[in-house]
């Protein structure tokens, strides 16, 4: 690869499949090219699973090109089948508006939106007439070739519905290429390889609709060494905004990387040269732990500022290296009159985010991994109370050796 930005994704795994890779790499050298992801909002932020498409964007700005960072506002009214098995929820519009602007937050922080694009399918879905769009775009596309897509076809053979709003997605999708390249020239779509098909319609309606030549890119499905799906721990999603995941959790979702993915993870994830991460893989033994915190602060720097990251290295530091304070824990504030109740153990474990449910919590308790104040607690029925609180402040919960919070009396 000639150009910057293919020879870049290339040697650090981002490319998994590509439409004609030499002739985009050819125009990557002789012009500055537009190119998307589109982010559909279905929750208010997104998660680490999403993370690598975040990264390609900003690869994309780095070497030179343009951006466009395109929300589903239209497309999350109607759902993407891919990687499901049940019908997506279907939200209003106030729903879709207010993740939106969740979602919007976090690119802040990874690409710069003075020399890119931030865009909403919605103003041109919304204005679609039915009958037209079908009869203008719905004979380019082949059922027989839509069920071939892994999308439809996955769901089908697990004999999970599919319903006729869902199978209009990839015409959406496709059409959204086009839409983009009419309005902006934007000749590259860039996704995960579960967007393959949908990206592969685009191509084709667009060198069908406009004659012109476009091309997409996918990127690797992400899976940890272990062949877990990235995005997922057994405490929940790891989300990117801090108002749902503290930075200090953040960091160590990182920090507690397998050892076999650490060189991986600093390629895609981190802007630590080549030459660097291969002094990184080569450490062994206890080594490969400072590898694994120096990418959980480069990842933490990009995602919540460096400031945000420091602390969080500082706190893990005092509290697993030193045995220190537990200042800089995620705080949880509980109300004087409930404590004087006594608070579950149950309920504090969910509240502070340690625990995503009740079922969880019992199941953390029965193994002996819960502890209140360094002390293990195995009685489901425990209740928290004022006189546990150390100088009368507050109380340090753990579920296990890494995950900690505080409790703060209101």
């Amino acid at each position: 690869m000639k150009s910057d930005l293919l020879h870049t994704l290339s040697t650090r795994g981002f490319i998994h499949q590509g439409t004609d890779l030499e002739a985009l790499d050819a125009l990557c050298v002789s012009q500055r090219i537009t190119g998307y992801i589109g982010f559909d909002a279905t929750a208010d932020s997104l998660h680490i699973g999403n993370l690598l498409q975040v990264m390609l964007l900003r690869r994309l700005q780095q070497a030179g090109h343009t951006p466009i960072v395109l929300m589903g506002g239209g497309t999350t009214k109607v759902g993407d089948p891919s990687g499901k098995d049940a019908v997506r929820q279907l939200l209003d519009d106030a729903a879709i508006n207010q993740n939106i602007s969740g979602i919007q937050q976090i690119f802040a922080n990874y690409i710069d939106f003075n020399k890119a694009q931030l865009v909403n399918n919605d103003d041109w879905l919304r204005e679609l007439n039915y009958i037209a769009f079908l009869r203008d775009f719905g004979a380019h596309f082949s059922v027989n070739r839509m069920l071939s897509f892994d999308s439809v076809k996955l769901r089908l053979e697990r004999e999970q519905p599919l319903s006729f709003l869902e199978f209009n997605y990839m015409i959406l999708q496709a059409y959204d290429f086009l839409e983009l390249n009419k309005r902006y020239g934007c000749v590259l779509q860039m996704g995960g390889s579960d967007q393959w098909g949908n990206i592969v319609n685009g191509v084709d309606l667009t060198r069908r609709i406009l004659s012109k030549t476009v091309f997409g890119l996918t990127s690797p499905l992400l899976t940890t060494a272990s062949g877990a799906k990235m995005g997922k721990t057994a405490q929940g999603a790891v989300w990117l905004n801090a108002d749902k995941l503290s930075p200090y959790d953040f960091w160590q979702f990182w920090r507690n990387t397998e050892d076999a993915d650490v060189g991986r993870f600093l390629k895609l994830f981190t802007e630590l040269s080549l030459e660097e991460i291969a002094k990184l893989e080569a450490l062994g033994g206890a080594e490969i732990n400072e590898a694994k915190k120096i990418l959980a602060t480069a990842v933490t720097t990009l995602c919540h500022g460096e400031k945000a990251a420091i602390e969080a290295e500082k706190t893990a530091k005092e509290t697993f290296e030193q045995g220190l304070s537990s200042a800089g824990l995620p705080t949880t504030n509980i109300p004087k009159a409930t404590l004087e109740k006594g608070l579950p153990l149950l309920d504090a474990l969910v509240q502070a985010d340690l625990t995503p449910s009740k079922s969880e919590a019992r199941r953390f308790i029965k193994v002996g991994a819960i502890r209140i104040n360094d002390c293990v607690i195995q009685q489901e029925q425990h209740l928290i109370r004022l006189e546990d609180f150390q100088q009368g402040e507050t109380l340090k919960l753990s579920v296990g050796k890494k995950k900690h919070g505080l409790l703060k009396i209101a």
